[in-house]
């Protein structure tokens, strides 16, 4: 299959009318063995040190790069050689600690479902540290993410990646816009596309973070996940959110007294390149799961727990390196909404079942995942302000696909 071809399931479901599910909640947790909910202190233990291992190995392992570019260079071999195999080397750690970053953020991630321990404490302190050195706040985030999963797919209550509408954009009833309307408000060059990409992957988890870019709309101007009093917080969280912001702080000190201690330039290789690529990884492989152009998103009392369950999307992200480094997320995300605190490494036993009693309301993309986020960034735009089933449009105001009984599109 081509990089740049759709994957054969994203073309089912564009020849298909979305219908809602038939299967019942009863009917997915009966298909599932009880012995998947078994949780291990001893395995979480384990994953938590495989983890910060990766990180350590790397991070040793990149200190011999500038010593044995030296060691060419006083040998006399060809400068140019040598600058290759330099900046190769930086580029393999770069990619590789950036993945053991997101093997934290997702370490952090498993704590926050309760999952590697039946101890809270431990899972909170696996978590407060996994995420508090890699600048997440690990118990603000952890609010929210918990209530993105109660409210999945929901336009009302969900808390990430909820579409904006045609009003947001300030746009005309669609029985008044024409085509070269929505060209004029949402059309734009391939370049400028490309620098918002770039944008997105390298600075989106922080503008969530920071200013709720990609959350829930309904929130008032300023919102985010620092301030005790931020409307997205109750008043028992205050607490939890500034011990996440105490953690952080601390963990700017000692990376203040890194760099003074070596330099600015030890800071940028070391650490603040494979940071931005583990915000890259963190902001794609959640961005995938949850938007695609054949997906719908509900209002009302036509969203259920389970319709949004289902309406996420397993995706072979990174393949061996995907199941590796990213703990099941990406292939087993569907399962993983349904049942969050199953432990992660009984994940993909647990997408089997899943997936059988789904049947064809089971959502995945066996295509590149890097198609699938490139035709989901310049696809899903907007989705309408009215209807209680709702698909995303592009930027010619047209949807890619229907619910069953719905006018043509």
């Amino acid at each position: 299959m081509s990089l740049f071809e759709d994957g054969p399931e994203y073309k089912k479901r564009l020849a298909t009318d979305y219908t809602l599910p038939k299967v019942t909640l009863k009917d997915i947790h009966a298909a599932v063995p009880k012995e998947l909910w078994e949780k291990s202190t001893l395995k979480g233990l384990a994953w938590a040190a495989r983890d910060t291992l990766l990180c350590t190995v790397f991070y040793f392992a990149a200190t011999y790069i500038d010593p044995l570019a030296q060691a060419l260079e006083a040998s006399n071999i060809n400068p140019r050689a040598v600058f290759t195999i330099k900046w190769s080397l930086w580029a393999t750690y770069w990619w590789f600690q950036g993945l053991a970053g997101a093997a934290l953020f997702l370490l952090g991630h498993d704590a926050g479902h309760g999952t590697l321990s039946e101890n809270k404490l431990i899972n909170h302190t696996i978590g407060f540290i996994a995420h508090t050195v890699i600048f997440n706040p690990y118990f603000s985030w952890r609010h929210t993410h918990n209530l993105h999963h109660k409210f999945n797919g929901s336009m009302e209550r969900d808390e990430a990646y909820v579409p904006l509408t045609r009003s947001s954009f300030g746009m005309a009833p669609e029985k008044v816009m024409k085509p070269n309307d929505y060209q004029e408000i949402l059309g734009e060059t391939p370049l400028w596309t490309l620098c918002r990409m770039l944008v997105m992957q390298g600075l989106g988890w922080q503008w969530y973070l920071t200013l709720n870019v990609w959350g829930n709309p309904i929130y008032p101007l300023g919102t985010n996940h620092f301030l005790p009093s931020s409307p997205l917080f109750r008043k028992s969280d205050r607490l939890p959110v500034i011990i996440s912001n105490v953690g952080m702080l601390a963990w700017a000190a000692v990376l203040c007294r890194w760099i003074y201690v070596t330099s600015f330039t030890t800071y940028i290789k070391y650490y603040f390149i494979p940071y931005i690529l583990t915000n890259h990884w963190s902001v794609m492989f959640s961005f995938i799961q949850h938007t695609d152009p054949t997906i719908p998103h509900f209002r009302g009392e036509t969203w259920t727990f389970l319709r949004g369950a289902a309406g996420t999307i397993d995706r072979p992200l990174l393949g061996w390196m995907g199941r590796f480094f990213l703990h099941n997320v990406a292939h087993d995300h569907v399962a993983h909404h349904f049942f969050s605190t199953v432990p992660f490494w009984n994940v993909p036993e647990l997408s089997k079942h899943v997936r059988k009693a789904l049947g064809d309301d089971y959502n995945c993309d066996s295509g590149s995942s890097l198609r699938a986020y490139y035709r989901t960034f310049t696809q899903c735009l907007f989705v309408e302000d009215e209807g209680d089933i709702v698909f995303y449009k592009n930027k010619q105001g047209k949807r890619v696909r229907k619910a069953a009984g719905e006018a043509e599109l």
